[in-house]
């Protein structure tokens, strides 16, 4: 009879440090698990800014107009023309900034007051600090892409080119 009771099942204490060993694999593995994909967001954002910089050369060569001003401009839209070229995605090329992909928040803004469009600077942002990414990311007409040099939080609004290009602001990413 003794035997029949002991083979019943596990004990609570036994339980208990199941448990505990489970917590303890999953307090190291989710921070890692986390900082993952807040490098993953940081790469997928990096792509979209050099994305666009072929978007806007292909615009410019397309059209003879020089850069686009708006995201939308670079979006899709039904026919594909100068005001919806279609070449980006619509998560990009949104009617209305910020545009959103990937945990990153996406800018596009000029200094051009004529027709014709001859600069450009395309920023993101993460849509939550410290959570989606850690780094503010912008990019010119030159194709340079660079992140803020002590970025303490997201930026506020659209990244201007004079700042962009300013090494005591923004340094260049080297990958």
């Amino acid at each position: 009879m003794s035997r029949r009771n002991k083979s019943r099942g596990f004990s609570l204490i036994e339980l208990l440090i199941v448990v505990a060993i489970i917590l303890i694999i999953a307090s190291i593995a989710i921070p890692n698990l986390l900082r993952s994909k807040m490098s993953a967001n940081e790469a997928a954002a990096v792509s979209v800014l050099r994305n666009m910089h072929n978007s806007q050369s292909v615009y410019s060569l397309q059209y003879s107009t020089g850069f686009a001003s708006t995201l939308a401009q670079l979006g899709p839209g039904v026919p594909c023309n100068q005001t919806h070229a279609c070449l980006t995605d619509e998560l990009v090329g949104c009617a209305a900034q910020p545009c959103v992909k990937g945990g990153y928040e996406f800018f596009l803004t000029t200094t051009a007051a004529g027709a014709v469009v001859t600069n450009f600077t395309v920023s993101g942002t993460p849509t939550a600090w410290g959570k989606t990414g850690e780094r503010n990311f912008c990019s010119t007409e030159e194709g340079v892409v660079r992140f803020q040099i002590g970025a303490a939080g997201p930026l506020t609004g659209a990244e201007i080119h004079s700042n962009c290009v300013d090494p005591a602001q923004y340094s260049a990413l080297r990958n």
